[in-house]
């Protein structure tokens, strides 16, 4: 690894509050998390303590109204935390990302009863949550899945397994997309359930390239029992929130995606400089001084496009198309720069002595979640020229 002092990115932020919030990141990345990323992420350690120092500090409800613990910072604001929080390890950052996933649901259609009384414990009181829609046979096609919610009396009993959930078995509450009606998208409802309720159990965690330290498993809801009180919107209503909620996380996979592009960046430039050959640094040739310039312009322009739909949403207006964009465009962004991280190191970039073959394999994986990089396309091409024929 380099021993360069850290590359901070020279940030533009609205208010001298969300600066002092971003020192305070950095000074919690350089003590708490990057001292011991690779060797916990190559030992598949979760660190749950990470996480409870984040919502101690009030860095895990920063989008959400203070009213019920949240930080009131805008998406513009809290993206760029995500970003700080991914550069140092993808497992703190994508997680920071699923948890504000799996509180959206609640925070946004949930009543004003059921937000004072579960929103205070999601945003700043230790819990940890997780997203939980897709399913072993229903993934880009998320209007199929199957598990199905059964109403009895008061209650709601759901059967069936989800798959891919982050934080799988150990979230302490689930955002649970469920069948509740007919087929087809019209037929889901959202629940929250709570981490130790009954007849939940979770797989064995799938063993990734990457994100080790990350936990990812099935879980399995064998005639789970839940009240009504704990269903999320009306009857119906839950692959709508699904949706809404995906957009607004998108946006946050498209941050941490930058976060580990610029962590390879500052790599590369370390040992770029460092490195002599031919009795002159290889910094000072030009095929590789233009693999740096283009990694660094992929860089700028994702942020850009990352914080214009943050931007827009902050607003009030329409992002969805440019959510897509940006994790469609940082993702590939994340991709290329750590393949390109890898070359400059040359054999080095191989050997886990450095960490951008760790960077690599992680970076993979955003193209992939929450929406693959073809369903952002199409995503894209249907708000350019409309639904397609069929």
């Amino acid at each position: 690894m380099s021993d360069r002092a850290p590359q901070w990115v020279e940030r533009r932020l609205p208010t001298e509050e969300s600066s002092q919030l971003i020192e305070l990141v950095r000074d919690i990345v350089q003590r708490e998390i990057a001292p011991r990323a690779a060797e916990e992420e190559e030992a598949g350690r979760f660190p749950r303590e990470v996480f409870t120092l984040l919502s101690e500090s009030g860095l895990l409800g920063l989008p959400y109204d203070s009213e019920h613990g949240g930080g009131d910072q805008p998406y513009e604001v809290y993206l760029q935390v995500l970003e700080e929080l991914a550069a140092a390890r993808l497992t703190v950052g994508l997680g920071v990302s699923v948890h504000s996933l799996a509180c959206h649901a609640l925070a946004g259609y949930g009543t004003k009863d059921q937000r004072t009384e579960h929103l205070p414990a999601m945003l700043s009181g230790g819990l940890l949550g997780a997203y939980c829609l897709s399913e072993p046979a229903s993934g880009s096609d998320a209007a199929s899945l199957r598990t199905k919610a059964a109403r009895d009396g008061d209650d709601w009993v759901i059967t069936g397994t989800k798959a891919w959930i982050t934080h799988g078995g150990i979230a302490d509450f689930y955002t649970v997309l469920a069948r509740t009606g007919a087929e087809g998208a019209r037929g889901i409802t959202a629940f929250l359930v709570p981490g130790d309720a009954a007849g939940l159990s979770a797989a064995v965690p799938e063993k990734k390239m990457g994100m080790k330290g990350s936990p990812t498993a099935q879980l399995h809801f064998d005639g789970v029992r839940v009240p009504d009180t704990r269903r999320i919107g009306d009857e119906g209503q839950g692959f709508a929130i699904a949706l809404s909620a995906l957009d607004s996380g998108r946006l946050g996979i498209a941050a941490c995606a930058i976060g580990v592009a610029q962590a390879a960046l500052n790599e590369a430039l370390g040992y770029a400089t460092g490195r002599e050959q031919f009795g002159r640094p290889i910094a000072d040739f030009q095929g590789l001084r233009f693999m740096l310039a283009d990694m660094a312009t992929r860089i700028e322009a994702g942020r850009a496009l990352y914080l214009e739909a943050a931007r827009l949403r902050d607003a009030g207006r329409p992002f969805s198309r440019q959510a897509a964009m940006a994790k469609l465009f940082c993702t590939d962004t994340a991709m290329q720069v750590t393949v390109d991280a890898v070359q400059v190191l040359g054999g080095y970039g191989y050997t886990q002595d450095f960490p951008v073959e760790r960077l690599m394999r992680e970076a993979k994986v955003l193209q992939i979640v929450e929406g693959t990089n073809q369903i952002q396309r199409m995503v894209i091409a249907r708000h350019l020229a409309g639904p397609e024929s069929r």
